[in-house]
């Protein structure tokens, strides 16, 4: 029996590609969950995407039983997405835990996402372990490294374990500093309080939720509450993570394991909700709760029409296993039926796209991503804008609010010109710049996420030549100077490349849309007017001319007029097709636009 004084709970800070997901997997191999060089690599990472792009998806807990001297631990390792837009997963995550690795690549340094969680982690009142990782290589930096943690966490050099996750250097001694370094949980009273750091759902078992206990426990067929939307919960199965599910008769203070809900809806388990005693009288919320919005939208079509069903159907299934994915049917001119789709940022869009792709054998057709933007009405009504095309219902628009993120880039210094001219062109506003060291610089800048969502990541990456990182938290709306950008065809608006942007930018955006447009429309018997407009004033335009038949080529000499005569008919004949005629544009044609445009 493993009591509370002897179970340590972690969680590893680390960037992308810093080696979390390798040194979880010595930790297995030390615990003798699986046998070195017998194992796929990344055992935590589930889905072939995390693999392929390196990164961690959806969390994955586990725990390990270690024998230090007489003593035989449990410890459970909550594994945390690192990517900015999981942010406020990766912080029910680090709530859960007493302690948490500070994980940092010794040839690279410490990142900007390394740096908001730590933050966080310190925020929580965290025990961290600091820890280089990659001293195999040949271009670490010990030195250097170990001076910007200390500037991160305060640890002296002595303090930093020295480890390399690929060949198992210095990973032993690691885990026995989890051992003796971190507290273990002290539940204040009998009563029941748990937190649900993460949920998904499974066919066959309904909703299954991982939880932390910090007071009580908790036993299949018994009934309990959801504190914050006071709904009852009366788990059928509860268990602890053995890479699987493992189940125990209860779960007392201090574990980490999973209850089977039984329920059929997703949404009810948010993550940060508390599971407390359906008879407490009190009840001991675990603060910090909030329900996860949408912070990017973008419309999803299916390039074959006649495969709209098969799409709805996907998206009711996926979206049973991610709570912070929304849809709402949507129907445009230029693609039929599909749905407007909200994401946490453009991280999560590519997944979700991408698995929808995959594993439901899908080919899809997806619009730019756009932002919500606040109006504020003359008569003080506030309504918050998805779709830039709902922009046109409203007419006594007294203020337009967009949202801001602050975002923190860290980079080598001799790219430092670059990254401030684009930062001023995204119209940000500069809030603190600092040296980590002699060679890396820390900018901290308010940029409105209108701005973060056209292009910014690829265009950092590029003039950094893939040095910088940046992070970011969304943090206000701001009044600012917008307007809604149309795009037209034959003069009829296409609704689905309505889009809202900054007024200083907004003519320049225009002409790049209308030319690349322009390129891409096959000619037609007339011209065809491309235009961009606000409202009704016309920004930029270009035309698609027409295609011409020769109708004099029949004539072989003869009077003049005879070919003035056929010209005239022809040009009366291109003006009357003109007020007629249908621009017939292939739907190949906007999905080129749309992948030019992403």
């Amino acid at each position: 029996m493993i009591t509370e004084e002897n179970i340590r709970n972690i969680s590893i800070i680390a960037h992308v590609d810093h080696g979390k997901s390798t040194l979880a997997d010595r930790f297995l191999e030390i615990a003798g969950l699986v046998s070195p060089g017998e194992h796929v690599s990344q055992v935590l990472d589930s889905m072939d995407l995390e693999r392929e792009r390196g990164i961690t998806i959806k969390s994955q807990p586990v725990s390990l039983e270690y024998q230090h001297l007489d003593t035989r631990y449990r410890v459970n390792i909550i594994d945390t997405p690192g990517h900015v837009d999981f942010s406020y997963e990766v912080s029910r995550a680090l709530m859960a835990c007493e302690g948490a690795i500070l994980l940092v690549d010794g040839t690279q340094g410490v990142q900007a996402q390394t740096l908001a969680h730590s933050y966080e982690a310190i925020d929580l009142g965290l025990h961290i372990i600091p820890v280089i990782n990659k001293i195999d290589s040949g271009n670490v930096d010990i030195d250097s490294v170990s001076e910007q943690i200390h500037d991160l966490i305060g640890s002296r050099k002595e303090e930093i374990s020295l480890i390399s996750a690929k060949t198992g250097d210095g990973v032993e001694e690691l885990f026995q500093r989890i051992i003796n370094e971190i507290s273990p949980n002290k539940s204040q009273n009998k009563f029941l309080k748990a937190l649900i750091f993460d949920s998904y759902f499974d066919s066959y078992k309904g909703v299954v939720a991982s939880v932390r206990i910090f007071n009580g426990s908790i036993q299949a067929n018994k009934e309990y509450m959801l504190a914050n939307n006071n709904n009852p919960i009366y788990p059928t199965e509860v268990g602890i993570f053995d890479l699987g599910m493992k189940p125990i008769s209860s779960l007392g203070p201090g574990e980490v394991g999973y209850i089977v809900t039984g329920s059929k809806d997703l949404t009810d388990f948010t993550v940060g909700e508390t599971i407390v005693e359906r008879s407490a009288k009190e009840k001991s919320i675990i603060e910090g709760f909030k329900s996860i919005n949408p912070n990017v939208y973008s419309s999803i079509f299916p390039s074959d029409s006649d495969e709209y069903v098969k799409l709805r159907d996907a998206l009711d299934k996926y979206s049973l296993n991610d709570s912070s994915f929304f849809f709402e049917p949507e129907s445009s001119s230029a693609f039929g039926f599909g749905f407007r789709c909200g994401f946490l940022g453009l991280l999560h869009m590519e997944i979700v796209v991408e698995r929808l792709e995959r594993e439901y054998d899908l080919s899809l057709i997806v619009t730019p991503p756009t932002v919500e933007i606040l109006l504020i009405r003359n008569s003080g009504e506030e309504i918050l804008i998805k779709n830039p095309s709902e922009m046109s219902k409203y007419t006594d628009i007294k203020e337009i609010n967009e949202r801001i993120a602050e975002v923190v880039v860290i980079s080598p210094k001799k790219y430092l010109g670059n990254i401030l001219k684009l930062l001023t062109e995204s119209r940000g506003e500069q809030k603190d710049l600092s040296f980590l060291s002699s060679e890396r610089v820390k900018l901290v800048y308010s940029v409105p996420l209108l701005e973060l969502v056209s292009g910014f990541y690829d265009t950092l990456k590029s003039i950094s030549q893939g040095f910088a990182t940046f992070d970011y938290k969304i943090v206000s709306f701001k009044k600012a100077d917008l307007v809604k950008v149309d795009l037209l065809v034959n003069n009829q608006e296409v609704d689905s490349f309505s889009s809202i942007v900054a007024k200083e930018n907004a003519e320049f955006f225009g002409r790049t849309r209308v030319e690349k447009l322009s390129k891409l429309i096959p000619r037609q018997q007339f011209d065809i007017p491309i235009q961009a407009a606000i409202g009704s004033r016309i920004i930029a335009r270009e035309t698609v001319k027409a295609l011409r038949k020769d109708v004099t080529a029949k004539l072989y000499g003869g009077d003049i007029s005879r070919k003035k005569k056929l010209l005239e008919s022809q040009k009366k004949g291109k003006k009357k097709m003109k007020k007629i005629g249908n621009v017939n544009i292939p739907k190949e044609v906007f999905q080129n636009f749309l992948k030019q445009d992403l």
